[in-house]
């Protein structure tokens, strides 16, 4: 059972082509589809949670702005002349004012009004309660001996604010509601909040908040003289404060600052109670009361740490930002909460990864489609040649693998084994035609001496035997000559395909081996009297040249094709040592080499020309040590060697022009390398065109055999 895979593979050059071609894509597009969503899943979080974040970094920084311009309010109203000329104990060192409670109470009450306060009362240097903003006599004795029943938070601000050195900023203080009684009775029934049952909420036995959460400042009024004449006390209550909580909503998430149709919200809790929100819990009632979930609670409120993440906020999921609020004790008090609608988001991001999906589906399927397609017209020729033979073999000469579409190396090969197996068929029928003429010549021959001695029996026997050797020997060669071409043909093309696919032959390694056998037993079969070999070729005369006047000598000859065209002459001609090489065979190097730059500029340009002397290191030619030469540098300022084209430029018949052959680099190089020279392609360096570079030995190396499969020179 687990041969079975290899063993369907190694069956036909069919299968291993579609699984080459299939496998990639239903194995590497699915795993990049997963890759990419769970990339851009953990990106999006996080894109969410750093906006959640900058969010609560807004919301914080106007909350304490607002402790900011209470403290500085509240200081400003203590400091001002109106409220020191309304005072009693201060003499009235305002002209305009009438001291007075009821003056008092109008100076409070304008101050409220400015500063947008819920209360500003003030007391008296003994403790004397003297007037408040909203007309109703606070109650308690504060300055110098605060009660013990005071809240000790608050007992320590009035202690500290008659000090000289007082801070000045407002706190945030928890109060419960006798305190707020005591101080502004009008702000009770904002502190009695039922609480709401909330899922995943911490256990609470009680039933209603009717402690306060308040932003209070306290500032001691002086005279002229420094002296502490009155205590003025001015606070925000926050419980149900849904100004405030609004204009924090609207600042962390103005109009149109959310996409998709989220919903921005931003809360206030005392501890775990929602005690000012915006969140609704259901269209117009809005979720005081209801509580955060323990999970959030206890991160928050119990370590102190700021809540980042996804969280259930009533009713639904929000991107959530929770920040602990400390009282001026440093104690966790309550949370900050803004937080905006995380649904329409995943929305988003779902669809966004199904069309993706989509897109990855669609691509797979299109590739898949044309890799079935270019493998079929890779494995169906090979298929059909190898059916051809099989059949041939099987004794049906007749068989023929007929007209392929493809126009490729695999068509050709059909084309010539056609051919082929139509030359093998015609010469067998010859041989078959003169071996019946034969035979019945010989059959005229026998019946004619068989009234001869036996002697001439046997001189018959052996004339019959030499002519049919005579025979034999001139149809096998006639044959030999007929076929060897066609027979060379096709093993030229099995031998481009395997250079051709290079690696990728692996796959019809065997079915390639078969038709190299096949080839191969025609080859023994029809003849063995040819040998085939090509001359080999030798360099013209050497000749010791000057690199410069030849240069010269060139750009003469070129000179009709310069005159033609709008391209300037750059020479620096420096070369003094003399190479050894055929003076017509350099002319046509440097001949072709400056066409090619005349043709890489149609537009015109600088065409350079630069001789120096060079030294040839060991390694860099066939001949050992360093050798003295000269070399010929053909700068251009055209458009340069694309990628890819440096590497194949050398190659016969490559040509990046469409009337050309693709020879001329190919000679030149076969040229230069007769002599020990060498030719060099590449862009300059400052990527203004491309740069030929000849290098040319002043002792020139003896020519070099040509290779006998491609005709070029060897070393």
């Amino acid at each position: 059972m687990t041969n079975r895979p290899a063993r369907w593979l190694a069956a036909s050059v069919r299968n291993k082509l579609l699984a080459m071609a299939l496998l990639p894509l239903l194995v590497v597009f699915p795993l990049l589809v997963l890759a990419i969503a769970v990339w851009s899943n953990i990106t999006y979080d996080r894109l969410l949670i750093t906006k959640v974040r900058s969010d609560l970094a807004v919301a914080r920084g106007y909350f304490d702005q607002v402790l900011i311009e209470v403290g500085s309010g509240t200081r400003g109203v203590a400091g001002s002349q109106r409220l020191l000329g309304a005072l009693p104990a201060a003499g009235g060192t305002d002209p305009t004012a009438t001291a007075g409670p009821a003056s008092l109470r109008q100076r409070l009450d304008e101050a409220r009004q400015e500063l947008r306060l819920d209360f500003l009362l003030i007391y008296g240097p003994n403790g004397q309660a003297l007037a408040s903003a909203h007309g109703t006599q606070p109650a308690g004795d504060w300055p110098g001996n605060p009660p013990a029943d005071l809240p000790a938070d608050l007992r320590s601000l009035v202690t500290e604010a008659m000090q000289p050195s007082a801070a000045r900023a407002a706190r945030l203080m928890r109060l419960d509601a006798a305190s707020i009684a005591d101080m502004a009775p009008q702000l009770l029934p904002r502190l009695n909040i039922p609480l709401v049952s909330t899922r995943n909420a911490a256990p609470d036995s009680r039933r209603q908040e009717d402690r306060a959460m308040v932003v209070i400042a306290l500032q001691a009024v002086r005279d002229a003289s420094g002296q502490v004449v009155a205590l003025l006390a001015g606070g925000l209550l926050l419980n149900q404060n849904l100004d405030f909580i609004d204009h924090i909503n609207r600042i962390v998430y103005p109009e149109g600052s959310l996409p998709f149709g989220s919903e921005g919200t931003a809360t206030l809790f005392l501890d775990d109670v929602r005690i000012t929100t915006n969140v609704r819990l259901f269209q117009e009632q809005r979720a005081i009361g209801t509580r955060v979930s323990q999970t959030v609670r206890e991160r928050v409120l119990e370590r102190g740490q700021t809540w980042l993440d996804r969280a259930f906020v009533v009713n639904d999921w929000y991107v959530s930002a929770y920040d602990p609020l400390l009282d001026a004790a440093g104690q966790r008090i309550g949370m900050l909460y803004v937080g905006y609608l995380e649904s329409p988001f995943r929305l988003v991001r779902l669809a966004m990864i199904g069309v993706m999906g989509l897109i990855f589906l669609a691509v797979m399927a299109l590739s898949a489609w044309f890799s079935v397609r270019w493998a079929r017209s890779i494995f169906q020729p090979v298929e059909r040649m190898n059916h051809t033979m099989q059949r041939v073999e099987e004794g049906q000469p007749q068989a023929r693998v007929g007209a392929l579409p493809a126009r490729d190396e695999l068509g050709a090969l059909a084309a010539h084994l056609d051919q082929l197996l139509d030359v093998i068929d015609d010469k067998t029928r010859t041989l078959q035609r003169w071996g019946d003429e034969l035979d019945h010549k010989v059959a005229e021959r026998t019946r004619e001496l068989e009234a001869s001695n036996a002697s001439l029996q046997q001189a018959q026997q052996q004339l019959v035997k030499s002519e049919k050797l005579a025979a034999i020997g001139q149809l096998t060669a006639s044959i030999a000559h007929e076929i060897n071409n066609p027979i060379a043909v096709m093993q030229g093309n099995l031998d481009l395909i395997r250079d051709t696919l290079g690696a990728h032959a692996q796959p019809v390694k065997d079915e390639l081996k078969l038709l190299d056998e096949q080839v191969e037993r025609m080859r023994l079969i029809v003849t063995q009297l040819l040998q085939y070999a090509r001359p080999t070729e030798y360099a013209g005369y050497v000749e010791t040249l000057d690199l410069n006047r030849t240069v010269d000598d060139c750009l003469v000859l070129v000179a009709h094709l310069l005159a033609q065209t709008r391209i300037e002459v750059q020479r620096s001609l420096q070369a003094t040592q003399r190479v050894g090489f055929n003076r017509q065979e350099l002319q046509q190097v440097i001949i072709n080499l400056l066409i090619n730059a005349l043709q890489a500029m149609p537009q015109g340009g600088v065409l350079r020309l630069e001789t120096r002397d060079c030294v040839f290191a060991e390694g860099d030619t066939p001949q050992p040590g360093a050798q003295l030469g000269a070399q010929l540098g053909v700068f251009d300022s055209g458009p340069g060697l694309a990628p890819g084209v440096q590497e194949r430029l050398f190659r016969p018949f490559f040509t990046t022009k469409n009337d050309g052959n693709g020879l001329g680099l190919w000679i030149s190089q076969g040229l230069l390398e007769r002599y020990g020279g060498s030719l060099e392609a590449g862009n300059r360096s400052d990527g203004t065109g491309a740069v030929f570079t000849v290098k040319l030995l002043t002792d020139p190396q003896a020519p070099a055999a040509v290779n006998t499969r491609d005709g070029r020179p060897g070393g």
